[in-house]
């Protein structure tokens, strides 16, 4: 496929967050199902155009909704639309996205390190701002974006924000996080805020501003994409493990199983603030599912020192079965 030079491309780590999925479902999808045909830069990376991020959001949607992948992978962007009811509305006006690095006012101290010391990133910073509340600081000739660094937000922000916005003067605004409550991310969008976690490689944060400029929204964040794996150590197992280890120098066996137990009674935690509150009940369950992702990678990594330390394996199918 060709691409022209007014056609924005995106690689596929910002494709997948433009389309809230992980890269991992991204390419998973793409190998299993071809869900995409999409070309490849000079150094071999796959480069995806709108239309085909606003088809993955589609996907993402409906699959979201019940419709198995299987089933959707060929389907034309039309038939996608028809089914998740929607149709792309026309814009109301063209905003002019800067073909060279993209004007930013920055709020965020670490952000604006890692900034400093990469290359390549697609932006460049006019202002800053260490706290989202200096917005005297982000005062001068407009900008295309005000990018800001809010690791953990909550309603306080949201007239800070439009404060902000107001003194950068800035045509757009992305907001990085690193954890958020889902109430709070519609709020932020209902600002018109473009939403994201914040990115491993700063080479995202130009391609983010751009897609934020264009008037193009993140899709909601992935929900349940990855699914908890069942518990496969109990309590009894992990004390049977720390009993053996205690003849071993490495004191490894005993802090992984803290660790084991500690995942665990939080998960189980979550489960019952779920069960309480309905008003949080969609966070707790987020909680709750993260915490059980997180015991199965640890559950892994202690099924790997057992094996290798020769310490007794607990009669569980689910340990036999899952090597």
């Amino acid at each position: 496929m060709t691409n022209t030079s007014q056609q924005p491309v995106y690689r596929s780590g910002v494709a997948a967050r433009l389309a809230g999925l992980s890269v991992e479902t991204l390419r998973v999808w793409e190998r299993r199902y071809g869900v995409s045909d999409t070309q490849r830069s000079e150094h071999g990376q796959r480069l995806y155009t709108a239309e085909q991020v606003r088809r993955l959001g589609l996907l993402k949607q409906l699959v979201d909704n019940g419709h198995p992948i299987g089933t959707l992978a060929a389907l034309p962007l039309e038939r996608l639309e028809e089914l998740a009811g929607v149709r792309e509305a026309e814009p109301a006006a063209t905003v002019a996205v800067p073909k060279g690095p993209v004007r930013v006012a920055l709020v965020g101290q670490t952000l604006g390190r890692r900034i400093a010391a990469a290359t390549g990133t697609g932006i460049d910073v006019q202002r800053t701002a260490g706290r989202l509340d200096d917005a005297a600081a982000l005062r001068g000739a407009p900008v295309d974006v005000l990018l800001v660094e809010l690791p953990e937000p909550d309603e306080t922000v949201l007239p800070l924000l439009a404060a902000a916005r107001l003194a950068a003067g800035a045509t757009a605004v992305v907001v990085l996080y690193r954890f958020c409550a889902s109430a709070m991310v519609r709020a932020l969008r209902a600002q018109e805020c473009m939403v994201a976690r914040v990115p491993s490689e700063m080479g995202e944060l130009g391609q983010l501003c751009r897609a934020a400029l264009a008037g193009r929204q993140l899709a909601p964040p992935e929900r349940f994409a990855e699914a908890v794996p069942a518990p496969r150590f109990d309590e009894a197992a992990l004390a049977l493990i720390t009993a053996a280890g205690n003849r071993l120098s490495c004191e490894c066996p005993r802090h992984l199983s803290d660790l084991l137990l500690m995942v665990g009674s939080f998960e189980r935690y979550s489960a019952q603030c779920a069960s309480r509150s309905t008003a949080d009940a969609q966070l707790h369950q987020d909680l709750g599912h993260a915490a059980g992702l997180a015991r199965g990678v640890l559950e892994t990594a202690m099924e790997r020192l057992v094996l290798a330390e020769g310490l007794p394996m607990p009669p569980f199918p689910s340990l036999s079965s899952s090597r």
